[in-house]
């Protein structure tokens, strides 16, 4: 699909938010509008549980900065996001959602997500750096991409980039649904925004037997098992303690490596691969420690499933999988395009006999159920 050949005006002077007066203003020019461009900056890879440390708002004519850590009042911004009549763009929005709801347990309204909007026209990258510069010849920088986005004060570069997150949303949210319109997709887009609003907030809660997930966990010999498990508990508890996320406590290979060397003194330990000399000296007591209490302790048992699935539903599962495939391929999209994989269990449980029962499932939507009801029932039968 070609570019736009029309070239947007520069970016004006964004609009830093701090205090309360500036976000009463703010509030003057936000209140009315038809439709708000948002963005979310958190700190996911400096803290153990992130923060949204930057809301940036695009209105035409304005681009505001908004400041979460400042002391203001938000509540109007809670309000924003709720209210039908007015649409909110978002680039990529899952997360930010999820954000919102966790953080502030706000729930968001109305959507036009641009990132599905360009996977439901079959667009192959997804990132707003690659669409500003397809659209516009705009070019992002990478450098702030994992900043921390809760030091202060944030340098003018760092809020410009994050002033280009949302100022080009709503031309670029009119451009693809033009384009949604004239391929006869913007019914099924819009099904997709509506699922996209209805957050399932997953579980951070700390689970000592998450270790299990890492590569090797399970062919490991059972000494080993039992020290990477205590070593993979102490890892969360310092973490927690230094607000920083686990990996920069220790990475995944230094656990695994120290559970299979099981050292018992500090060269031992810092000739395991991927234990640096600083982290023996910080951590070498501490390390050693745990491997000397839990090397001889009972193996850990993998846990059981949480939820078996029933064979048929297993059954009928790997058919929708397969329908689902073959119809992503044909059209040249992703597969979560056509449905995605919640729906897919959701109808599986439910194995539906009919249009009208398939039409109960409230993520297919009535678009979706027209394009595709009929397939469903087929790949079930």
């Amino acid at each position: 699909m070609p570019p736009s050949t029309s070239q947007p005006e520069a970016m004006p002077r964004y609009t830093l938010v701090q205090d309360e007066a500036a976000w009463r203003a703010c509030l003057d020019v936000l209140r009315g509008q038809p439709r708000l461009a948002l963005d979310l900056e958190a700190n996911s890879l400096h803290a153990y549980r992130e923060e949204i440390c930057l809301v940036q708002i695009s209105v035409p004519g304005h681009d505001f900065i908004v400041d979460p850590l400042a002391e203001i009042s938000f509540e109007a911004l809670g309000a924003l996001l709720a209210a039908p009549e007015i649409e909110k763009v978002f680039h990529a929005s899952e997360y930010d959602l999820i954000l919102l709801k966790r953080m502030k347990d706000w729930d968001v309204l109305n959507l036009f997500d641009t990132m599905w909007a360009g996977r439901v026209l079959g667009y192959q990258q997804m990132g707003l750096a690659w669409f500003l510069d397809h659209f516009y010849g705009v070019a992002m920088s990478k450098k702030y991409q994992k900043m921390n986005w809760k030091r202060r004060p944030l340098e003018e570069n760092a809020l410009i980039y994050a002033q280009t997150d949302t100022h080009y949303l709503l031309r670029m949210r009119d451009q693809l649904e033009e384009q949604l319109r004239e391929a006869g997709q913007l019914e099924e887009a819009r099904e997709i925004f509506a699922n996209e609003c209805r957050v399932r907030l997953p579980n951070r809660d700390f689970d000592p037997d998450g270790f299990w997930k890492l590569k090797g966990a399970r062919k490991l010999p059972p000494r080993a098992k039992a020290i990477l498990k205590a070593l993979f508990c102490l890892r969360d508890e310092l973490a927690a303690q230094r607000d920083v996320p686990p990996f920069k406590v220790m990475n995944n290979q230094a656990l695994f490596n120290i559970a299979c060397a099981a050292p018992e003194t500090p060269a031992e330990l810092g000739r395991a691969h991927h234990v640096s000399p600083k982290l023996v000296r910080s951590l070498g007591g501490r390390l050693l420690a745990v491997v000397r209490e839990s090397k001889d302790g009972p193996a850990p048992r993998p846990p059981r499933p949480k939820c078996a699935v029933e064979p048929p539903v297993r059954d009928r599962y790997d058919k929708l999988v397969e329908w689902r495939k073959r119809m992503a391929q044909a059209r040249g999209v992703s597969s979560d395009v056509i449905v995605s994989r919640d729906t897919l269990w959701e109808i599986a449980r439910r194995n539906p006999a009919s249009l009208k029962e398939v039409a109960e499932i409230p993520t297919i939507g009535p678009r979706r159920l027209a394009l595709h009801g009929e397939a469903i029932l087929d790949a079930l039968a």
